[in-house]
């Protein structure tokens, strides 16, 4: 659940293809290459890339002569990118066309270096509830030289809906929101509240903002990622809330015999954004 987890990254990534929506991919794509014309490749940007995999769901999308640069601050992941986006390829044949640059950076600190003004479109995936909302102005101001389209996916709403339902779940959710909102780095986090935050900024600085629902629904059967939540969510719900750690570890515990059985499904809340310049709607 750190987001930061090679191996959490690959079992995320067909989830969050599978709830993402394509209206706002198309509404990016559009503005992109308005941007770059037909005579040069688009230039854009994606920040916390992780392994690729916002690249690789929006590049076939955008179409035509791409050029796109993963910032992360993680080494490792961004030399495992390399390797993801080699087996992309081999399945996705324009992609040979699109080069990829990766650049080792800390977004906290060093944001104002990448020069995000100049390119034509920026992208992310779960990286602003992740962030404060200092850095959120921080990131307007950076846009704001040539105000490029901004297409931020997958940030938490809040929502878990488990169902069969348990006792000690809006306690575990309670507490997991408190973790949510700790210094990831950036600052006190957003969290559930990012969406918002990030809209408000964004239409102040002449962005028209449009926002989906894209919640993960995670159905009975897919244990990996069922066990990947459980676990991940109690461990961060017992970080914020020591004191109910064993109420937490036995939440924990139904969980996953309801897993065992089958029987046990999952719907987590995200929100997608587009902000598109121009005048306020």
């Amino acid at each position: 659940m750190s987001g930061f987890a090679l191996d959490w990254l690959r079992l995320r990534e067909r989830f969050d293809a599978g709830s993402r929506p394509a209206e706002l991919a198309d509404g990016l794509a559009a503005e992109v290459r308005r941007r770059a014309g037909p005579h040069r490749p688009a230039r854009l940007v994606d920040l916390g890339a992780g392994s690729g995999a916002n690249l690789r769901w929006l590049a076939p999308r955008i179409a035509g002569d791409q050029e796109w640069t993963l910032v992360d601050a993680d080494a490792r992941l961004l030399a495992a990118s390399a390797g993801e986006l080699d087996a992309w390829r081999l399945a996705v044949p324009a992609a040979t066309a699109w080069p990829v640059q990766t650049v080792r950076l800390d977004l906290a600190s060093e944001l104002d270096r990448l020069r995000l003004g100049a390119t034509d479109g920026v992208t992310c995936s779960a990286l602003l509830d992740l962030v404060s909302a200092g850095w959120i102005e921080r990131l307007a101001d950076a846009l704001a030289p040539g105000r490029p389209p901004v297409l931020a996916a997958l940030s938490v709403d809040g929502e878990l809906r488990w169902d069969p339902p348990h006792p000690e779940d809006r306690d575990v959710a309670a507490a997991l929101r408190r973790d949510q909102a700790r210094d990831k780095g950036f600052g006190a986090a957003l969290g559930a509240a990012a969406p918002a935050a990030a809209a408000r900024v964004l239409a102040a600085r002449g962005y028209r903002v449009e926002q989906r629902a894209s919640a993960w629904r995670i159905a009975a059967g897919e244990a990996a990622m069922l066990h990947a939540m459980v676990e991940g969510i109690a461990a961060a719900a017992s970080a914020a809330a020591a004191a109910e750690a064993p109420a937490i570890a036995a939440w924990r515990r139904s969980r996953e015999r309801e897993i065992a059985r089958g029987g046990l499904s999952l719907a987590v809340g995200h929100v997608d954004l587009l902000a598109l310049p121009g005048p306020p709607a």
